[in-house]
């Protein structure tokens, strides 16, 4: 048996009052008008994974309008193991916080309890646009392979506030920056090694007959390998700059299309959104490999620029992996080719309050 959500209930979150859904395991399409709701139930999944959620909101944002309650998110899940409960909920104008199993626990072990990833039409453009949301993509998919990634980014940015700080101060005392410099230093070539290593498993698990080309990704790093020193020498650079120029906070992810010889940006938008699946698709497929079951897969929208024979395409991979994957559309003309081998729900919105319509099982 595969890890997969069994329950969810949505309280006062976004525009469901309060919703319980039920599911098996298969994949599920979720279809209905756009603002009907469907966006918010994989909104409401991805956080029972560490960090902000798909969209990147601030607790407040996700409360139900205008009562502005809090809100609340309930995940019964069943694994191999047995039966747990998840539980994240942000009353108003505070953090969000997480009970697993009735008692408090840190964000990141949501990380090791349910493995996720997902696609967003936001993402589109992430060849297009700037590095930050490059790295961003990268640092999840890190993530997924290093549970200590975000601990080791944390450490870093911390670290680099500290001396950011000071740069803007005007200290020049050397003694105040060396310790700093030496916790970037740790912090980031293990942030770098983490971040090859998880490149060279996409690598490793891509699928060369695919309709998804898989593009040619790198790590483009400004670190130096003695990053405490050339920290040090950038002192006077960075002090007139306000800032830490050089660090894994500068990397950026490069893609290229090895078939055409051509860098992402340069490609068409559906050979964008295809190298986008591909990754996704090659990332599961490696957790798969080093776990006992495959990750939960959320992808909104994601079939509505594929031609037939590719939505089919995506259907049949992530029904060979056994993946819980949850996806959205406007029609459930879109996911006619997974037929009885999903669930399909379909919503509604009424009165502002979004609602399920039907159930097919």
């Amino acid at each position: 048996m595969s890890t997969h959500i069994s329950h969810l209930t949505l309280s006062h979150f976004r525009s469901h009052q309060r919703t319980r859904l039920h599911f098996d395991g298969r994949p599920v399409a979720l279809h209905g008008p756009n603002g009907s709701g469907k966006t918010n139930i994989l909104e409401a999944i991805s956080l029972f994974s560490p960090g902000r959620g798909l969209r990147r909101a601030t607790p407040d944002d996700m409360a139900r309008k205008p009562q502005a309650l809090g809100w609340k998110l309930r995940a019964e899940i069943a694994t191999p193991d047995g039966p747990r409960l998840a539980e994240t909920w942000a009353e108003p104008g505070q953090p969000r916080q997480v009970r697993i199993d009735e008692k408090a626990a840190p964000q990141i072990a949501l990380g090791a309890l349910l493995p996720m990833l997902w696609l967003t039409p936001a993402m589109d453009r992430l060849w297009l646009e700037g590095a930050e949301g490059r790295r961003r993509f990268l640092d999840r998919t890190t993530l997924s392979f290093a549970p200590d990634h975000a601990a080791q980014v944390l450490a870093y940015d911390k670290a680099m506030r500290e001396r950011n700080r000071l740069l803007r101060d005007g200290v020049r005392d050397a003694r105040w920056y060396a310790a700093l410099e030496a916790q970037m230093a740790d912090a980031g070539a293990q942030i770098t090694a983490n971040r090859h290593a998880a490149l060279a498993e996409l690598a490793a698990h891509a699928d060369p007959d695919s309709p998804f080309p898989m593009a040619d990704l790198s790590l483009d790093c400004t670190a130096p390998d003695d990053l405490a020193n050339a920290l040090a020498d950038s002192r006077a650079r960075d002090m007139a700059a306000g800032r830490s120029l050089i660090g894994p906070h500068r990397a950026d992810l490069r893609a290229v299309w090895a078939a055409k010889g051509m860098a992402a940006a340069q490609c068409s938008t559906g050979e964008q959104k295809a190298f986008l699946i591909s990754a996704i698709l090659a990332n599961a497929r490696a957790l798969a490999a080093h776990a006992a079951t495959p990750p939960v897969l959320l992808l909104d929208e994601v079939a509505a620029h594929l031609d037939a024979a590719r939505r089919a395409a995506l259907y049949d991979a992530v029904c060979a992996m056994g993946a819980q994957c949850f996806m959205t559309g406007t029609g459930p003309d879109l996911f006619a080719e997974l037929g009885p081998r999903a669930q399909h729900l379909a919503l509604c919105d009424r009165d502002g309050v979004s609602h399920i319509e039907k159930d097919t099982p």
